[in-house]
């Protein structure tokens, strides 16, 4: 297919590394279809966007639970207890127990418009707020998350679509509580969902499926749902996040979550392992030998108390990896990276923890940065996470006017960006070729932070 938009790139970084003075062309699929590196000034002048900055890829967020914006900061009064993630949920289950269809949608729209403001062009909504606030189903069961949808196309992200299989209350087939209400589904009702949403989702959108935990599934009801959809769908499962879960997951089995799950399934490059916080050697090689992706959510890990990724040790089996902004309490890349390796030297008191392997560059911003992007996008189930031809063309405008950005070149440029300052460098956004913010603003910035402020207030009251 030929070029239906040019772009002429001052400074962008290909797959292949940096290229200065690069056309892009990209088709009305929204598919990079061809590069040419130090083009003629001359060159197509007429149908040229020039991209005077420095373009970089779109980061993918493969993690996503979309209503819990509304509550994000009020989980922070201690309770007079020892508080951890469970008495977080509680919480957490109280503010859902009372969003509606509309006021998701509304949610949604404020957190995909600040998602891309920040540099995510796409994302990957895990999404169990299946029923209604009696715990019933909606005359059309994929209702919530049709909200999500609609709300990433009006604002312009791309959107992963992720249903999630709840079922049980704890290992062993517990019955779920009545909070839990809302998300509780069998396999022929889960797969309902599924139906609706491959005949109501807009066709560039991607559908996967996922278990919400191994707690919450068990081995049949996985297997009958896993069996009854698409092999080439992705599969996203919470696992391993909380110390608690693994040692319930040992009364329970007798195994490690990370060690039931390889020895009752095949994980392989489609899944995606969320948080996989708490993993011996073993676990860690094996999912990594298995070329599935580790999700991770550092902010989020870090506001729950979940503990640290050994993402050393993960990096040296070259595990692949990507981020997310899961409860979203944090709605930045960058500080989901650079938490990503703080945290690993505050654990090993050392520096420059997650880069220097062979193969890589040595950059710890810029090796995080392309590393996340191409995880990411593996587990979103789309083609993108670096700017070649047959990618999606999901990229971002970096300003390298900030001060903070002067005398930086390339990889310096990306290491700057990860580990220096606070200041927010994206002021333009494209997603499959299109832009969605410009100057670092969106067309519908108003009306949606409006919007956004009634559904809050209306949950407040």
């Amino acid at each position: 297919m030929s070029d239906n938009q040019i772009f002429r790139c001052r400074k962008i970084l290909l797959d292949h590394g940096w290229s200065d003075d690069v056309l892009l062309g990209v088709d009305d699929q929204g598919l990079i279809t061809s590069v040419t590196v130090n083009a003629s000034k001359n060159s197509a002048e007429s149908q040229v966007v020039n991209l005077d900055n420095v373009i970089i890829p779109g980061m993918p967020n493969l993690h996503s639970h979309a209503h819990q914006r509304a509550m994000a900061g009020l989980g922070e009064q201690a309770s007079g207890e020892e508080d951890s993630f469970w008495t977080w949920r509680k919480a957490m289950y109280h503010t859902l127990a009372q969003i509606t269809p509309d006021q998701l949608y509304h949610i949604a729209r404020m957190l995909y418009l600040e998602m891309l403001r920040a540099g995510y062009t796409r994302v990957a909504e895990f999404q169990y707020l299946h029923h209604d606030q009696s715990g019933s189903a909606y005359a059309n069961r994929a209702e919530m998350t049709l909200q999500c949808a609609k709300a990433a196309s009006d604002v312009g992200i791309g959107f992963t679509v992720l249903p999630v299989l709840y079922r049980y209350g704890g290992f062993g087939a517990q019955e779920p509580g009545d909070a839990q209400k809302r998300f509780i589904n069998d396999a022929e009702g889960f797969l309902e969902i599924v139906s609706c949403l491959e005949r109501d989702l807009q066709k560039e959108m991607t559908l996967g499926i996922a278990p919400h935990s191994l707690r919450a599934v068990d081995k049949n009801l996985l297997q009958d749902v896993l069996d009854a959809t698409d092999k080439e769908r992705v599969v996203h499962i919470h696992i391993a996040e909380q110390m608690k879960e693994v040692d319930d997951c040992l009364d329970w089995s007798g195994q490690r979550p990370v060690e039931w799950l390889y020895h009752q399934f095949s994980p392989d490059p489609k899944w995606c392992l969320i948080h996989a916080t708490h993993m011996d050697k073993e676990e860690t090689e094996m999912i990594a030998k298995s070329g599935a992706i580790v999700g991770l959510c550092p902010t989020t890990e870090a506001n729950l108390g979940d503990g640290f990724f050994n993402a050393s040790e993960y990096f040296a089996h070259k595990g692949r990896w990507g981020i997310g902004s899961d409860s979203q309490i944090s709605v930045s890349p960058i500080e989901e990276l650079r938490w990503l390796e703080y945290g690993q030297r505050l654990l090993t008191k050392s520096r420059n923890v997650l880069a220097g392997r062979e193969g890589d560059t040595g950059h710890t911003g810029a090796e995080l940065y392309r590393q996340s992007t191409l995880g990411g996008a593996a587990a979103c189930g789309v083609k993108a996470g670096s700017l070649k031809v047959g990618n999606l063309a999901d990229f971002l405008v970096i300003d390298d006017s900030s001060p903070r950005q002067t005398g930086r070149s390339e990889d310096d440029f990306l290491d700057s960006m990860v580990f220096s300052g606070n200041e927010n460098p994206v002021s333009a956004v494209y997603v499959a070729g299109k832009p969605v913010i410009v100057d670092k603003q969106h067309s519908e910035r108003a009306q949606i932070h409006e919007r956004f402020r009634e559904a809050i207030k209306q949950l407040s009251q």
